[in-house]
């Protein structure tokens, strides 16, 4: 896996679909988040502002019902 927080590239799938998404930065927080903690309970913050932008996301990527 080549990922780094710069502009490197990245070759986990995953975080190539978190980059088309605008919500990979919100998806490191958690992680660091998570990894500094290691209780994710403690990052209830960090994971609310991710989900949002996700959400987002698939709002904008669904097509609204006419």
């Amino acid at each position: 896996m080549i990922s780094n927080h710069g502009n490197q590239e990245i070759s986990d799938p995953v975080e190539q679909m978190l980059k088309k998404t605008g919500c990979i930065e919100l998806h490191y927080k958690v992680q660091e988040c998570i990894a500094e903690t290691r209780d994710w309970r403690k990052c209830q913050d960090s994971v609310s502002d991710f989900k949002k932008c996700m959400d987002e996301y698939n709002r904008r990527k669904l097509p609204s019902p006419t």
